[in-house]
């Protein structure tokens, strides 16, 4: 299961207050409430690459990307087409240069893409500043929460642990989703496998075992899912 980073607030004393008084634990209790109302994983990351601009001070666009050794990386959530743009300009192995940083670090910064190696796609867009936070990894993978701004040296260090707290919250919110979908899968899936095995047993004249025995016998045999496997008997079985 992908590592989740969670930060402790403690660890940032003497955080700054927002505009007009707005306190960050307001935004972040607010953000945090935004993030667990989501249904699905793809909807808890477009939500919180929405709220990154709102909560992280500097930030005018943002994004979510999936990054694997060697591959392009693959955008999962966007504020707006830049931001795609600039991640869709990377193929094969390139990446930002900053992102590579991340195998061994939570956080990384280019301060100005026009000064910094690996940052001429960025500065072909008139991005100059980017601040990249882990949300998730393994040996393999790495799931990034990515701010861009167009001012050089936009994220500072106040920027940098408000962006650390942020993506704790979206880390928990998007652990929460994924388990809230694999359990609705999971009893997706019993309710077909138990369809197709009545279906059997009606066809066949068998009972609930032997019923049973003959999906996992033909997912073995065609090396298909056992769910794919019921979900075609009950799809033929419905049929007219």
């Amino acid at each position: 299961m992908p590592k989740r980073f969670v930060v402790a607030a403690s660890e940032f004393p003497g955080l700054p207050r927002f505009p007009a008084g707005f306190e960050l634990a307001d935004a972040l209790t607010v953000a945090s409430q935004q993030l667990h109302e989501t249904l699905t994983p793809d909807s808890t990351l477009r939500t919180a690459a929405r709220l990154a601009v709102d909560i992280l001070p500097g930030a005018e666009h943002a994004g979510i990307s999936e990054i694997e050794r060697g591959t392009t990386p693959r955008t999962l959530a966007w504020t707006d087409d830049v931001v795609r743009s600039a991640e869709a300009g990377h193929t094969g192995g390139e990446q930002h240069g900053h992102w590579e940083r991340l195998w061994d670090s939570p956080v990384a910064s280019m301060p100005d893409s026009e000064a910094d190696d690996g940052g001429d796609v960025l500065a072909a867009l008139g991005l100059r500043s980017a601040l990249s936070l882990r949300l998730r990894a393994d040996r393999r993978r790495l799931t990034v929460l990515t701010a861009y701004a167009r001012k050089p040296g936009a994220f500072d260090e106040d920027a940098t642990r408000i962006g650390r707290l942020f993506t704790a919250h979206v880390s928990i919110a998007l652990d929460s989703a994924t388990v809230r979908e694999q359990l609705t899968e999971a009893m997706h899936t019993r309710d077909l496998i138990g369809q197709a095995t009545g279906i059997l047993m009606e066809r066949q004249g068998i009972d609930a075992a032997a019923a049973f025995e003959s999906l996992v016998r033909a997912s073995q045999r065609e090396n298909v899912k056992l769910r794919d496997i019921a979900r075609r008997i009950v799809d033929t079985h419905n049929t007219p």
